[in-house]
């Protein structure tokens, strides 16, 4: 095995490890990931249409019908016609979206918080930061 493949694999492992321990700090979320992802994308970029919702999450249209209409009967988003053009309807966050999504990542975030605390040292913390801007360059390639 070369030394790209041992560190993709373990990146994969690393990776598919962190989420699943980040999910499991949100478990009293009834939210899914792919639910997750959705809301944050329609909290961080506005309202968009299923298309552009299935493309942005490289899933296909009738898994992310699925998902919006989830989220549509929790109530976390709305559907309305876009004012440009009425064959498209526009799906946006609604306010007990946005509080599902925000009390889910603050669980997340404060679990990491407190790990980053307790497992690496003030000294590591330059190495950590150097790992992540490599990992992030890998995700944005």
């Amino acid at each position: 095995m070369t030394d790209a493949e041992q560190a993709g694999e373990e990146i994969r492992l690393v990776i598919g490890t962190l989420i699943r321990r980040l999910r499991s700090e949100s478990a009293g979320s009834a939210l899914t990931s792919p639910q997750v992802s959705v809301l944050h994308r329609l909290q961080e970029t506005g309202p968009a249409t299923a298309a552009d919702l299935a493309r942005a999450e490289l899933i296909t249209p009738q898994a992310m019908a699925v998902v919006i209409a989830a989220l549509e009967a929790d109530g976390y988003i709305a559907r309305k016609s876009d004012s440009n053009d009425a064959r498209c309807r526009l799906i946006s966050i609604t306010k007990s979206g946005q509080r599902a999504f925000e009390e889910g990542r603050a669980a997340r975030q404060s679990w990491l918080t407190k790990a980053v605390e307790s497992e690496i040292a003030r000294e590591e913390m330059p190495t950590l930061r150097a790992g992540l801007a490599l990992l992030r360059r890998l995700a944005e390639r």
